[in-house]
């Protein structure tokens, strides 16, 4: 499968998802004690769907192209809105933020091997040298610059949930670059598209969200903070980065794409720093500069 040279458009495409993404792992820490994973996760898709449904309605209907291809949208709604989403705040409740990012910067590796192994796709020297730069900037913000720093991390039980989900985001996304069974009428409107997914995710949410609430671990506070969380998690790290994210994998493959998803822990040390009042450090630029360079060897033609 051949993909065009990245471009300054899609290059803008994939860094959007990222930060919508940080804002989304600040938001979910933020929240953690307010709500339960589970039901976050399905509120925010809920949303999700009723922004969604005023664009693309008929997507739904009763004969539409979608229900011939049903099964496929179940599998991408499973893997990215059921499975990714839920598992990502689980690892928020379960884990030490420093931890997820730290496992969830494999990412980029999960594409390589994923596409390698379930599509066929080789892999280059360029690649790995891609990989290793990319995941070199994640542990230098992480490490905020200290090798102790990074010495000190320990996994626990819970960092499992945010692998499960990076390999669930890279079979995803190499899904999203082999439109096998999709009606092109769907693939072309990115609304309908994202509203098939999103209506049938919504299924598997409500399943999780249900049994999270069946084992007694539900919990929901209400409060006008609350409903302003909600609407930017759904507004902006679900549709827009969606969107985002579905354009530019089609420009330039999920290979690429997975290097752009390791600028998300980049953008939450520097959203957190905002919160913070904390100055932005030389490591944050040196960090930049390794996970670029990752992205720009990677991408060049082999």
């Amino acid at each position: 499968m051949t993909h065009r040279r990245l471009t300054p458009t899609a290059a803008l495409l994939l860094t959007l998802p990222p930060m919508l993404w940080a804002g989304n792992a600040v938001v979910g820490r933020l929240m953690a004690p307010l709500i339960s994973p589970m039901t976050l996760n399905l509120l925010r898709w809920v949303i999700a769907f009723m922004l969604l449904l005023p664009l693309a309605a008929p997507v739904l209907r009763r004969g539409s192209a979608l229900w011939p291809s049903w099964q496929r949208f179940a599998v991408l709604s499973l893997l990215s809105i059921g499975g990714y989403n839920a598992l990502l705040y689980l690892a928020l409740n379960t884990s030490t933020p420093i931890n997820v990012t730290l496992v969830g910067s494999i990412t980029p590796v999960w594409m390589l091997l994923i596409g390698r192994v379930f599509f066929g796709m080789p892999i280059s020297g360029k690649q790995w040298l891609g990989a290793a730069l990319s995941i070199s900037g994640v542990l230098l913000v992480l490490s905020r610059g200290q090798l102790d720093v990074l010495l000190q991390v320990r996994l626990v039980a819970g960092d499992l949930y945010i692998l499960l989900a990076s390999a669930a985001w890279a079979y995803y996304s190499w899904m999203l670059a082999h439109p096998t069974t999709e009606p092109p009428d769907i693939r072309r409107d990115w609304s309908a598209f994202l509203l098939a997914q999103v209506a049938l995710g919504l299924v598997w949410s409500g399943l999780f969200a249900g049994a999270e609430w069946s084992l007694g671990l539900g919990r929901l506070h209400w409060s006008w903070t609350m409903g302003g969380a909600l609407l930017f998690i759904a507004i902006g790290p679900a549709v827009l980065a969606y969107r985002s994210y579905g354009a530019g994998v089609t420009r330039v493959g999920p290979s690429v794409a997975g290097f752009f998803v390791n600028l998300t822990p980049l953008f939450t040390a520097v959203l957190s720093s905002a919160f913070l009042g904390e100055v932005p450090h030389l490591y944050h630029a040196l960090a930049f500069m390794l996970i670029v360079g990752g992205i720009a060897v990677s991408s060049s033609r082999h």
